[in-house]
């Protein structure tokens, strides 16, 4: 049972993000859990944060390595603690995956993280019968706990079963104040994890990326882990262990070209003095890195950030109409957006957009809108999605109010491929339309004359992205495919 600490027996823990639809990305917690348009692995943080918190354990990515059920089960017949992150549409699979695990391995102890097992653990539990354990709030030292061989009961934020199996569902763990005291993720994605494994169409590859900090202050209704995992206030790691952390990223892993801060909204604007400093820090690293921005940095930041290493924003639009954006909670306005876009292009920072349909107040008139709009601001690449009301959002209980949702209780977000799905439906505009009309924005985007070119010259410059952008071309017709049926 491994080595005896103060508190018990030490258990032998894996972090396992399990095999579910083929090219299903769960690394990519809340933001897109779905097929992508094309193949595309974000780092699994969520796992690696509380792996580098334990001890002798391993994290093991299935889907990145590519792995077969059989040869993951294999590899997770050696631990006594396994313990998987899962997601509303991933989870009757990880459910599935877990009775195998359970079947394969009886004595192992298996817990289940993630926003749905915060927002839901006796149901999460109810229904899935081999696990023994979830997770709620922020559960990097609740896992920490359970590893070292802390008894359930004593550890707080779990939910479990009881020796007589009714449900147990312990007090709350506090909240995260101090992100400083977080070991660094890196070492363990070096340790555990293929890097040029984990590949997205905008980043440089191979790339790595990382939070330096949790927490959003925006409201949008439709954003998950703010509203579930995260909270509404930011919390930061400083601006020295950040710049420490991709120091040790640039001595540790030189294959790295880009390294990627993935919080919610790393330019927080009450935030912009250490967004500046860290910046700063990075550029006397000499790294290129990228980040997820809101629509609203100012010039002066955003020249600093230039000057320091930044090569591209993820900036999520949402919308193209302004009313949508209120209805929504977001915080900005389209003028506000296109300002900011434009003092990107000027100082050279490329943007990749990302954009919602079917959202509260949509209509045939706000897509055509929206589409129009992202033409004219005209990021470097782009991103759309449908509409997902998490439960646990303001999003989903207005669906729940209005009767938007499909009347079954467990509707799927995702068909049997791992597509996403429209599963809001309005009176005026049907899930159906509003599904057809990611594809109609694609094409619509990139498929004008201007936007080919950009592509073309991308491609000439360099015979890596030549060969990259033609394998990504080819996915994103499939993808496409799917969504004329």
């Amino acid at each position: 049972m491994g080595q005896t600490s103060d508190t018990g027996p030490e258990l032998k823990t894996l972090f396992l993000q399990a095999l579910s639809f083929e090219g299903f990305d769960g690394g990519a917690g809340s933001r897109y859990q779905a097929k992508r348009e094309v193949h595309s692995f974000w780092y699994p943080t969520w796992l690696a944060q509380p792996a580098a918190l334990v001890p002798n354990s391993r994290l093991l990515d299935a889907p990145a390595d590519r792995l077969s059920v059989q040869r993951t089960l294999e590899i997770a017949r050696d631990y006594e603690l396994i313990i998987l992150h899962t997601s509303t549409p991933s989870f009757p699979t990880d459910a599935r995956f877990a009775a195998l695990l359970k079947a394969d391995n009886p004595r192992a102890l298996i817990g289940l993280v993630g926003a749905k097992t915060m927002v839901d653990p006796n149901g999460s539990l109810r229904a899935a019968a081999a696990v023994d354990f979830v997770c709620g709030e922020e559960f990097d030292y609740t896992c920490q706990e359970v590893a070292a061989g802390r008894p359930l009961a004593s550890v707080k934020g779990l939910s479990y079963r009881g020796a007589d199996g009714e449900i147990v569902r312990n007090p709350p763990r506090p909240i995260l104040e101090n992100m400083d005291e977080l070991p660094f993720v890196s070492p363990v994605y070096r340790r555990d994890l293929t890097i040029r494994n984990y590949s997205i169409g905008y980043l440089k590859h191979p790339y790595v990326s990382l939070y330096t900090g949790r927490g959003c202050r925006s409201k949008c209704t439709f954003c998950l882990w703010p509203q579930t995992v995260g909270g509404h206030r930011y919390r930061t790691r400083s601006a020295q262990n950040v710049i420490a952390e991709v120091r040790w990223i640039k001595e540790n892993m030189p294959e790295v070209q880009e390294v990627m801060f993935d919080d919610d909204t790393f330019t927080d604007s009450a935030n912009l003095a250490r967004v500046e400093e860290i910046a700063r820090g990075l550029g006397e690293l000499g790294v290129t890195w990228s980040c997820n921005a809101r629509a609203n940095v100012p010039h002066r930041t955003l020249e600093i950030m230039k000057e320091n290493g930044l090569r591209l924003l993820l900036v999520g639009y949402e919308s193209g109409d302004d009313q949508i954006l209120h209805n929504i909670r977001k915080g900005l306005r389209t003028e506000i957006a296109r300002r900011f876009t434009a003092d990107c292009r000027s100082l050279g920072i490329l943007i990749h957009g990302t954009f919602i349909l079917g959202l509260p107040g949509e209509t045939a008139q706000t897509i055509q809108k929206t589409i129009d709009f992202a033409q004219a601001i005209n990021p470097h690449t782009i991103q759309v999605s449908l509409a997902a009301p998490y439960p646990g959002t303001a999003l989903y209980a207005q669906a729940v109010e209005n009767r938007w949702l499909p009347a079954e209780p467990d509707f799927n977000m995702v068909n049997d491929q791992g597509v996403q799905l429209a599963v809001i439906s309005y009176p005026h505009l049907s899930k159906e339309e509003i599904f057809h009309s990611m594809e109609v924005f694609y094409k619509r985007f990139y498929f004008r004359p201007t936007k080919i070119w950009e592509i073309v010259k991308e491609m000439l410059l360099s015979p890596q992205m030549m060969r990259r952008r033609l394998r990504e071309g080819v996915e994103f017709f499939r993808f496409l495919r799917t969504h004329e049926v």
